[in-house]
């Protein structure tokens, strides 16, 4: 079927773009871009008031940031450029018009407004739940219908992009299988409908509760089904930003996959078992059964981990083939050495992929252990984990794909290269660090999501050690490095599409144009494998194991001195 549509050709990348799915993808990251900008803000206000020197908000003005802070990072500045990555995945690598577009414009206009809704709510002072909000505690109704009018709009544009992959494949715009990255976003939009749905299930009833329309939801039922959305979210998030670590390393170093086969595979472990990650959340819960929590944290968990572990090993692996073939073969280190680091999206996917796994990888297979979870699960430390593996992993990640597409999409030049040549490293370094002392400060015992450490004036007071004082003062500072880290982005960003340089954007054409197997988009368009040439990825992957041994069995110590059973 013929489409009245037009194509540009991107002269920088080689990169087809339909006009409708330009205009869809362009307003859907900016809108994120929004939304991080917004979170950031908020995330001042957490750090200034959890470092215990300063205490800068009173305890109902930061319960209400940290609620709006939570969703706007975790949910809308995520889900708005995941939506933005699926049509670029499924309409511009597949080089075809996008399906029903004046449905994908209805479900950007059903996000929009219930991140609106939501985000009113929450500011109104009425809604201060945090993210989970667990019943009995009530939010005003508008919270939940704006996050549920969100939640609608996001299926439908999962729909738009399953039928996008039937449009290309009907209408023949690609040849044999489709690539790896869109294979990956069709992975994360699996997990995006039984997130989605997960979260339909208790939070319409929770809605007509507050519209006094249902009498009770069981608390136990809510904890366990809301996780099937909270966590699995972080399971939309992780499927994108890897897809993107492959679209990179593609992009900057026309890599292919060490094995194509064994990539495709591993996210199809994490469509089966990645989503029962949410277990960690409930383990001390009576809702689920003995039986479950073993079979899940002893069996599921480790398959979900072991995909993980490929995609660890697949995507450096890549790109040391592909910069050994560029001639970079001395040593084991060579080709990391000659990396492209003054490239801002090479070395934010970089520093994602080292800290992704060594700091949020190592740490989520630890809480997924049921007696060390029992250990920390109420602490800092898992917001510090968490924020290793979506601010380290997929914030981080999704930075670096924007600037890919400011000169690509956007068709801008990056203001001030200098600056955003450091920005990476300034913003993934600080959360580095950022992370580490969060989960110290959870190792001492300090609480997640209190206002006031130490319970200062209270019949509970608390003194804590020193040294968690002192965590808890370098989770401050990190956090506000972090925080500059990320208002540079913005500033790049916001500044690039107002001032920098307009740049050419190519032809344009009526129908689509068959990929040419020179160009330099095919790396990330075309199926293919590279080969196992990569001694230097197997040394660092050794490295991580390792680490990961020795973290695991330093807290199994941990817990035995704090638990004798003599």
């Amino acid at each position: 079927m013929t489409v009245s549509t037009t194509y540009r050709t991107c002269p920088r990348s080689g990169l087809q773009f339909e006009d409708q799915a330009e205009k869809l993808i362009k307003i859907n990251a900016f809108t994120a871009i929004v939304a991080l900008m917004v979170g950031g803000i908020l995330a001042l206000g957490v750090v200034l008031t959890r470092w215990p020197a300063v205490h800068l908000l009173p305890a109902d003005t930061f319960y209400m940031v940290l609620t709006a802070h939570g969703l706007d990072m975790l949910i809308y500045w995520m889900i708005f450029f995941e939506v933005a990555v699926m049509y670029f995945a499924a309409s511009t690598l597949l080089r075809c018009r996008i399906a029903t577009p004046k449905i994908a414009w209805a479900a950007y206009v059903l996000m929009l407004v219930g991140a609106v809704i939501n985000n009113i709510a929450v500011f109104q002072g009425e809604s201060s739940v945090m993210m989970t909000s667990y019943v009995p505690m009530m939010a005003h109704w508008s919270f939940y219908l704006g996050l549920v009018v969100f939640a609608v709009g996001a299926l439908v544009a999962c729909g738009v992009f399953f039928g996008t992959l039937v449009v290309a494949q009907r209408e023949k715009t690609y040849e044999g299988s489709m690539p790896l990255v869109t294979f990956g976003a069709m992975t994360a939009a699996i997990i995006a409908v039984f997130t989605l749905l997960s979260g339909a299930i208790i939070l319409v009833p929770t809605l007509f509760m507050s519209w006094g329309l249902v009498d009770h939801v069981d608390p136990l039922a809510y904890r366990i089904i809301w996780w099937a959305l909270g966590h699995s979210s972080q399971q939309i998030n992780v499927a994108t930003h890897i897809s993107i670590w492959y679209a990179v390393a593609a992009i900057v170093l026309g890599a292919k996959p060490m094995s194509e086969r064994v990539s495709r595979g591993a996210f199809l472990l994490y469509i089966l078992f990645l989503q029962l990650a949410s277990a960690h959340h409930i383990l001390a819960d009576p809702g689920v059964s003995t039986e479950w929590k073993i079979v899940n944290t002893s069996y599921f968990m480790y398959f979900a981990v072991l995909a993980s572990m490929i995609h660890a090993l697949s995507v450096p692996g890549a790109m040391e083939v592909a910069q050994r073939n560029r001639g970079f073969n001395k040593g084991l280190f060579e080709w990391l050495r000659k990396a492209p680091w003054g490239n801002p999206v090479f070395s934010s996917i970089f520093i994602s992929l080292v800290g992704f796994g060594f700091l949020g990888g190592i740490t989520g297979v630890m809480m997924g252990t049921e007696q060390l979870n029992l250990l920390i699960h109420n602490t800092i430390y898992v917001p510090g984990h968490f924020h290793a593996t979506v601010v380290i992993g997929t914030t981080l990640t999704f930075m670096g794909m924007t600037y890919f597409l400011v000169p690509v999409l956007f068709r801008r030049e990056i203001i001030n290269p200098g600056l955003a040549r450091i920005q990476p490293f300034l913003f993934g370094f600080a959360m580095y660090a950022f992370t580490i002392v969060m989960m110290g400060a959870g190792t001492l015992g300090v609480s997640r999501r209190h206002w006031d450490m130490a319970f200062n004036g209270n019949a509970l007071a608390y003194e804590w050690p020193g040294a968690a004082y002192l965590m808890m003062g370098l989770v401050g500072i990190t956090g506000v490095i972090a925080i500059i880290g990320g208002a540079l982005f913005i500033y790049l960003v916001v500044g690039s599409l107002l001032w920098g340089k307009k740049l050419d954007g190519g032809k344009v054409s009526n129908t689509f144009v068959f990929l040419n197997r020179a160009a330099p988009s095919a790396p990330l368009q075309t199926y293919g494998s590279a080969g196992f040439v990569a001694p230097g990825t197997f040394a660092l992957t050794m490295i991580f194991l390792l680490t990961f041994i020795l973290y695991y069995f330093v807290n199994w110590k941990y817990l035995g001195q704090l638990w004798g059973l003599s």
